[in-house]
């Protein structure tokens, strides 16, 4: 499945199935919070969150491309990522694009 964050696939005529999303709400650990506070105190890259956060649009990229594969689809396109905090410790993640299949 070919993912693309513009909206045409240069070079192919394109006919657009619909939308598609992948979604996931992924939530901290008690280890990861903890060592994530003391970094906190010192500056710098809080790594335990940079692996949630990224496994998380990985779950999420698959769920979408799933349902596009449902649909037909031998791409996505326009494909973007948003966050928020659903709760206290917990994010959600959504992917999101246009499924189309190319002729």
């Amino acid at each position: 499945m070919k993912l693309v964050s513009i909206d045409t696939i240069p070079g192919a005529e394109i006919e657009a199935l619909g939308l598609v999303k992948g979604t996931v709400v992924q939530s901290k650990n008690l280890g990861r919070d903890f060592m994530a506070g003391m970094k906190t105190l010192v500056g710098g890259e809080i790594k335990g969150y940079t692996e949630m956060l990224t496994e998380a649009r990985q779950i999420a990229t698959k769920r979408m491309v799933d349902e596009a594969m449902s649909l037909g689809a031998d791409a996505i396109v326009g494909v973007r990522y948003g966050s928020s905090a659903v709760m206290q410790g917990a994010a959600e993640i959504v992917a999101y694009g246009t499924a189309v299949k190319i002729k």
